[in-house]
């Protein structure tokens, strides 16, 4: 690392180092400013019925976690078509139409086997979540000769390693994004068991993108707002001067503290963590970041046990399961689990 000599006697600093000085101030009185989510405000009494964040799951024991929210009855119907590459996000993905006509989207790397999961005790407790199926072996038909991404997955004749199909469910579409600050739920039960869901997955990937208002065109007025990408989970807190952001990662998640500060009225989780400051050179990006801590701090104490009394309802069998459904062996299941079922009694004992 090269650091900035000192200036000498009588030379003011140079361009540079002025600045990351300013950058510096910036940061510090921007970070100041902002306090999305006011410990002041009462929840809400009444939000618009054909706003839809959250349902009630009826009996959790009965909801079957290796297949999800589409059921046994929902797969794909193999075999699936290639379509088309998607560029967008991080993780290579493509879309393919099954033997039924129905477009699912594919994604290869290992949020195809942590979105599952994710996913399915979303919907356990009455979270919105899309309906997926991870396969080891997929044979698509009529892949190209080589992939723009993703080509290290792909075998002989077609076959693909690990992939996610993902649909919405009932024919429901995308019609917007929500952020996290600023939306019709907050302050509301229901957001917060949301955002304690977040630090339970440690889904430390919360940009706004990410997050759907789903529409039928049957029923345009009624909206469902859910988080549609989960993939980033059961991983790291996030970025640290010593590692990288994680997700699917055993030891990092057996790791991370769960709760930081448990008060009288309040609870803070250890979730997300803050980019380290020598990501000010990326000022938007370094905000942006900072300003997500907010979503796992100062959440009510009675919301965070009411979302841990849900959860605590999951037998073992269906934690282990959720896991199974996301391709996980036997031991990695039971790893996984054990972490995720240590952070449901600590929210149960709250």
């Amino acid at each position: 690392m090269t650091f900035a000599k000192r200036p000498e006697p009588g030379r003011m600093p140079s361009r540079s180092a002025s600045s990351l000085l300013i950058r510096f101030v910036l940061v510090v009185f921007l970070v100041s400013a902002l306090t999305p989510f006011s410990p002041a405000v009462e929840h809400k009494k009444v939000v618009e019925e054909h706003l839809i964040l959250w349902t009630d799951p009826g009996d959790i024991k009965s909801r079957d976690l290796f297949y999800g929210p589409g059921g046994q009855e929902g797969q794909p119907k193999l075999p699936v078509t290639f379509l088309k590459e998607d560029a967008s996000g991080y993780t290579p993905k493509f879309d393919v139409r099954d033997a039924a006509g129905k477009k699912w989207k594919a994604k290869m790397g290992i949020e195809a086997q942590t979105e599952p999961v994710a996913s399915r005790l979303l919907w356990a407790v009455g979270y919105f979540a899309n309906e997926n199926y991870f396969f080891p072996i997929l044979k698509v038909e009529g892949l190209p000769p080589r992939l723009t991404r993703g080509q290290e997955f792909v075998g002989a004749d077609g076959e693909v390693r690990g992939v996610r199909l993902q649909i919405h469910p009932d024919s429901l579409k995308k019609v917007k994004t929500w952020s996290w600050h600023k939306n019709s739920f907050t302050h509301t039960r229901e957001f917060d068991g949301l955002r304690v869901m977040m630090a339970l997955l440690n889904n430390w990937d919360l940009k706004d993108d990410n997050n759907g208002i789903f529409a039928n065109p049957d029923d345009p007025e009624k909206k469902i707002y859910g988080v549609s990408d989960v993939g980033a989970s059961f991983g790291s807190t996030g970025e640290s001067y010593t590692s990288k952001r994680s997700k699917g990662n055993l030891p990092a998640y057996r790791h991370a503290k769960f709760l930081k500060k448990v008060t009288r009225h309040h609870v803070d989780f250890n979730f997300p963590t803050h980019l380290p400051f020598l990501y000010i050179f990326n000022l938007p990006h370094f905000l942006s970041e900072f300003r997500n801590r907010s979503i796992g701090k100062h959440i009510p104490r009675d919301d965070a046990k009411w979302i841990g009394s849900l959860l605590a309802q999951l037998t073992p069998e269906q934690i282990r399961d959720a896991f199974r459904a996301g391709g996980y062996s036997p031991e990695q299941a039971e790893a996984f689990a054990s972490v995720v079922e240590n952070r449901i009694a600590q929210l149960k004992a709250l």
